[in-house]
């Protein structure tokens, strides 16, 4: 048995993240990339005067895409070495130029400022798909924002808020990480050109000493490959504390959406939220009734793999020796990728929730009335006290009734009736069902709730996103599972 289905696959690939996400971590973009700064490399160096022509220059850009894989496999076989394989192969369709190809470089060279620009490309689509969400958000919070529902403290019923401010709270933790994700994008700097131990002693011999022009090829490969600068010292490679703060900002977006997903289970087994579910989708295999909410599960679930998954480049951070050490390679091939591609898939899911999250009104104003009497018995003893009664004669009163209502409640599962025992008791005839039931009404327990909704999205939200406004609503999310 020898096909696709008897070795591993990465569930990441096949059943989570989207295409784009997957191709920025390919053999294709890393290699293409790799021989984009090799290009960059002998361009750089011909300006600068080395005896590189335009024929070698165009036959390497001739061949950027059309990589040929085979070569570098069976070459890296013989000298067990990455690079000078693909260096290698390279030559090999580029018979002209083979002999400048990673001229006065190191593995490095291309190895890190190609990690350098996947992640800068992977953040980048990240950050498309977080504004859709963030814009989701928005929207729900909008819609909703004069809904009244009962808040929860320890999870036990609360003072009342709206169900569009509770999506506000959502959307502010996400905002923080889209603020995060901007401050490390803008300050993303490439490995540049160092040299073997970020000496550049390989470009001093090159350029015969010459510092000005070893100065200015860094400049020249960094503005070629789109980057403003380099990093402005090294060892063989870029700090690794860089690959740290990169997968802090997706372990940000974690914590926000496993945040967010828990309230959409918690309220969906309250059964006042529930997120989509389709037509023929099965909750579960022996119980045909179930709507399990598996997609805010599976957002849970992989939230916990990119916070775990956060600790490897600071472990590796922490523990490279001098110059460098070769324990990061393996890790860095396995951590980086796999969380960029975790983050895109939890986006992606979540913006599939958010854009089809029901809400059930009718189960909420049940749990609202099944609490409100209690939280409300406060204003009811300082209506009576206004219309003459006696303030700890009514409060005592009140404090009794509760009781018998609780009792009622929990005891024997009956609903609350505190409001029909306080009308049935001769210490509140100073008030009418009409009047108690005016006092009732929840949007007066809500505060600045729905206020604070629109304040929070034309304040704090419109600004965050407005950026990146073109990005919003062009995006086709298609889950595979």
């Amino acid at each position: 048995m020898d096909n696709k289905y008897s070795t591993y696959s990465n569930p990441l690939t096949e059943r989570y993240c989207s295409k784009d996400m997957s191709y920025i971590f390919s053999p294709q973009f890393k290699f293409s990339t790799w021989r984009k700064l090799w290009v960059a490399l002998a361009e750089g160096e011909k300006e600068l005067g080395i005896n590189i022509t335009d024929e070698q220059i165009a036959e390497l850009k001739a061949h950027i895409d059309d990589i040929n894989f085979d070569d570098a496999k069976r070459i890296e076989r013989e000298v067990r070495h990455d690079v000078m394989s693909h260096v290698q192969a390279y030559g090999i369709q580029c018979p002209k130029a083979k002999g400048i190809i990673h001229l006065g470089a190191t593995s490095a060279y291309v190895g890190d400022n190609t990690d350098v620009i996947q992640m800068d490309e992977a953040l980048k689509l990240i950050r498309v798909k977080l504004v859709n969400l963030i814009n989701n958000l928005k929207q729900f919070a909008l819609k909703n924002k004069d809904i009244p529902t009962l808040g929860f403290t320890h999870f036990q019923a609360a003072q009342l808020t709206t169900v569009g401010k509770r999506a506000t709270l959502w959307a502010q933790d996400l905002i923080i990480d889209l603020e995060d994700l901007n401050y490390r994008l803008a300050n993303m700097k490439l490995r540049g050109v160092k040299g073997t131990t970020g000496t550049q002693a390989s470009f001093v011999a090159l350029f015969e000493g010459d510092t000005a022009k070893i100065k200015q090829l860094d400049k020249i490969v960094c503005n070629k490959m789109g980057f403003e600068s380099s990093y402005a010292v090294s060892g063989q490679t870029y700090t690794r504390k860089l690959d740290s703060q990169v997968l802090n900002v997706l372990a940000g977006i974690a914590q926000s959406m496993h945040k967010m997903t828990n309230d959409i289970r918690l309220l969906q087994h309250l059964k006042e939220l529930e997120e989509p579910f389709e037509k023929k989708q099965i909750g579960s295999s022996a119980m045909a009734y179930k709507r399990n909410p598996m997609r805010s599960e599976r957002i849970s679930s992989l939230s916990k793999f990119i916070i775990a998954e956060s600790i490897s480049p600071a472990m590796v951070e922490a523990t490279q020796w001098l110059e460098r050490s070769l324990d990061d390679s393996a890790n860095k091939r396995l951590s980086i990728p796999q969380a960029f591609m975790a983050a895109d898939a939890i986006l992606e899911i979540g913006i599939n929730v958010t854009d089809g999250l029901v809400v059930y009104e009718s189960m909420i104003n049940k749990h609202i009335n099944e609490e409100l009497p209690f939280m409300a018995t406060e204003n009811i003893l300082m209506e009576a006290v206004k219309r003459g009664g006696d303030r700890q004669e009514l409060h005592e009163e009140i404090r009794e009734l509760s009781m018998k209502a609780a009792y009622r409640v929990k005891h024997e599962g009956l609903n609350n009736n505190l409001i029909d025992l306080i009308l049935e008791s001769d210490k509140f005839d100073m008030l009418k069902r009409e009047e108690i039931s005016d006092i009732l009404d929840p949007m007066k327990f809500v505060g600045r709730a729905p206020e604070q909704v629109v304040e929070f999205v034309e304040e704090y939200l419109n600004p965050a996103i407005e950026p990146f406004k073109e990005f919003i609503g062009d995006l086709d999310v298609d889950l595979k599972v």
